[in-house]
């Protein structure tokens, strides 16, 4: 990606390499936007990449000197010497050079890789990892001994460092990009059923880091196109997109779906905008298919794209069981206090068993008894039919934002998603995984249309896409969309990210009744 630009008044424009030329599709609005424009956001950019450095380098440096320093010192005064320092300063000196250029030659704070998604924490991991096994076969095959420490306390430390400040300076840039910095000027390019479709995931997305300032549409007719509550204006025509792009100080161009011409628009596209500070982006038509899935294969003159088909056997489910069972065990026995006290709040605030059991239908629709601490009164499912008039929920689910078969207890543990505690029983024994599908009911399942059944793939899990992205608030055709791009996209690293994600969604709970 280009470099970011931001929202910095009294800044002056970058100079352009390419002088602008009229064109005859060149739209006023173009010129207009080009008055108006605030400022460019290279230093913007270049500070963030600056700041990554300065404290990816700040992380490696204390952690490594610091495993030198414990390891001289604590070696036995008799070996002390000149010779064991020089040999601690050599080795240090050496996995801090390698760790730094890994980092670097990952391309670790690359502008397409801060900021959104998990591969910038993956390039971090795997940078280090591969420094540290390249200086592992190089200590081993010159013998040296006093490298031990920096593999056992260095490495786990530096990643879980680094991981935690990427983290940091991501809430940070989230939080700039809301006030409309470090964002990149975009002009969207294709027809207006397509390009209206980019425009909206653009704006739905907090990690998108694009800022539309205008579209060139195929029947660019109109001044303005209304994309939902925004109106957009019409900069050109697919005739003077570089101009326009010009014009309006864009760093990317986005062309939308396949306009008239194909391959050959674009090709000329690119063309164009050699010179430019703009950069070309394809959009996928690939509808909810995640990066990871999707393959460049080149063929002399025929770029091929690979979309790798979902599997739903093999090593990938026996690391995800492994997970589930690690995860599982590891909660149960640092949970089990919390557990217990809350049991003693359920039975102490309303007569009737601590635990709720639920039929819920698994993978394959294998029906299964799903736990949770009791956070109704006893006769709740008699009382149901009384206030199916009153529904709030989605589809075929009863939601009720006040229901009054809620305890006071209940209350707080749906709140805070304490009363699926015991899911992790489920989870362990093989019914539930950690990150998954939400269970649905049998009633769910028998109303499911088309490819919803595709749900029942892969276990249900006690969180999921849908407890990180509003729960109770999602609509019934979201719920279903966000637990069918899971099916077909989970990774590992994704589930680690909705197990901390869902961390901070029970800390500041949404849609949770």
């Amino acid at each position: 990606m280009s470099e970011f630009r931001s929202v910095e008044p009294n800044t002056p424009p970058l100079p352009r390499r390419l002088k602008l030329v009229g064109a005859p599709t060149l739209k006023p609005q173009a010129q207009a936007l080009a008055a108006d424009y605030p400022a460019s956001g290279l230093r913007w950019a270049r500070r963030y990449r600056d700041r990554l450095r300065l404290t990816d380098v700040s992380i490696i440096f204390s952690v490594v000197v610091a495993v030198g320093l414990v390891g001289f010192f604590s070696s036995d005064a008799l070996r002390r010497s000149e010779l064991l320092a020089a040999e601690y300063a050599t080795v240090t000196a050496l996995v801090l050079g390698a760790w730094l250029l890994t980092l670097a030659a990952f391309h670790t704070r690359a502008p397409h890789v801060v900021g959104v998604g998990a591969l910038e924490y993956k390039r971090v991991v795997n940078a280090s990892a591969l420094a540290f096994g390249l200086l592992a076969i190089t200590f081993l095959v010159l013998q040296v001994n006093v490298a031990r420490g920096y593999f056992i306390i260095a490495l786990p430390i530096g990643i879980a460092c680094l991981v935690l400040d990427r983290w940091l300076w991501r809430k940070w840039l989230l939080h700039q990009r809301s006030f409309g910095h470090y964002l990149a000027r975009a002009i969207v390019v294709g027809k207006r059923e397509d390009v209206s479709y980019v425009i909206s995931q653009i704006e739905s997305k907090s990690g998108a880091a694009f800022h539309v300032v205008g579209v060139s549409l195929q029947d660019g007719a109109s001044e303005f196109l209304n994309v939902g509550t925004q109106s957009v204006p019409v900069v050109s025509g697919l005739a003077g997109i570089a101009q326009a792009a010009e014009a309006v100080y864009a760093d990317t161009v986005i062309v939308a779906g396949n306009p008239d011409g194909g391959s050959e628009f674009i090709r000329n596209l690119g063309w164009d905008l050699e010179g430019t500070a703009a950069e070309l982006v394809l959009s996928s038509r690939l509808t909810d298919v995640a990066g990871p899935r999707i393959h460049f294969r080149p063929v002399e003159g025929l770029p091929l794209i690979h979309v790798e088909i979902p599997s739903f056997e093999g090593g990938k489910h026996i690391l995800k069981r492994t997970l589930d069972v690690t995860l599982a065990a590891l909660a149960l026995v640092a949970l089990f206090p919390l557990m217990v006290a809350i049991a003693v709040v359920v039975k102490l605030d309303s007569p009737g068993p601590v635990l709720f059991r639920q039929e819920r239908c698994g993978r394959n629709g294998r029906s299964f008894q799903m736990l949770k601490f009791r956070s109704m009164v006893q006769t709740a499912e008699d009382d149901l039919a009384g206030l199916l008039d009153q529904n709030e929920g989605a589809g075929v689910l009863f939601k009720l934002r006040n229901d009054p078969r809620v305890t006071r207890a209940g209350r707080v543990l749906r709140k805070y998603s304490l009363d699926e505690l015991p899911q992790i029983w489920n989870a362990l024994v093989g019914d539930m995984s950690v990150v998954g599908p939400r269970p649905p009911l049998a009633t769910e399942v028998e109303s499911y249309e088309g490819s919803a059944h595709r749900r029942l793939f892969i276990k249900p899990g006690i969180t999921g896409l849908w407890q990180i992205s509003g729960r109770s608030d999602l609509s019934w055709e979201e719920s279903i969309r966000l637990d069918l791009y899971y099916v077909e996209n989970w990774s590992l690293t994704g589930d680690v990210m909705i197990i901390w994600r869902t961390f901070r969604t029970v800390i500041s709970p949404r849609g949770a009744y």
